[in-house]
């Protein structure tokens, strides 16, 4: 008798530990425009388009990964004109809250590990098929670029310990 609730307690366990299998399959990445290194919760893809940033047409490189309906996100833009990167640093900030119809929750700035300041959001909001959204953000200009490293996803999964893994992993190299 004890050996049968000992093997239906292991099954129980096994499957319970199936169902609660990691999604999360954090893996440093190095980007380039600037060059950094950050944590990826799975393999990402990298890719360039054009976007208008105030009027500002620029070139913004992004690499990005979803896992769990979330997404994360370091992107930069390269701005030749000194005068012009804050100007663009905003409307990126603008427009990421203007997608999910957010509000800023908290905004603070911040100091990297690497010594890089950089200015944190948690913005809330929602999306077209009315889901709330919480996005995370960093926002900086380091060098020539503006840069944004974001976490969005629904608010019954992207939490303060997953955005911050992400997010403080960012490191300017």
């Amino acid at each position: 008798m004890k050996k049968l609730i000992s093997i239906g307690l292991a099954a129980t366990f096994f499957a319970l530990m199936a169902g609660c299998s990691p999604s999360f399959n954090w893996r440093e990445v190095q980007g380039a425009d600037p060059s950094y290194t950050v944590l990826f919760p799975a393999k990402p893809s990298s890719h360039s388009r054009n976007v208008d940033l105030n009027g500002l047409n620029v070139s913004m490189n992004m690499t990005a990964a979803e896992t769990e309906d979330i997404n994360f996100a370091v992107a930069s833009a390269k701005i030749e004109d000194e005068a012009q990167r804050n100007t663009a640093l905003l409307a990126m900030q603008k427009a990421m809250l203007q997608n999910i119809h957010g509000e800023i929750a908290q905004q603070k700035l911040i100091t990297q590990k690497d010594g890089t300041t950089m200015t944190e959001i948690h913005a809330t909001g929602v999306v077209a098929n009315g889901r709330r959204i919480n996005l995370y953000a960093r926002f900086a200009i380091i060098n020539a670029y503006v840069l944004q490293v974001v976490a969005l996803g629904p608010q019954e999964k992207l939490n303060t310990e997953i955005a911050d893994t992400f997010l403080s992993s960012f490191i300017v190299r």
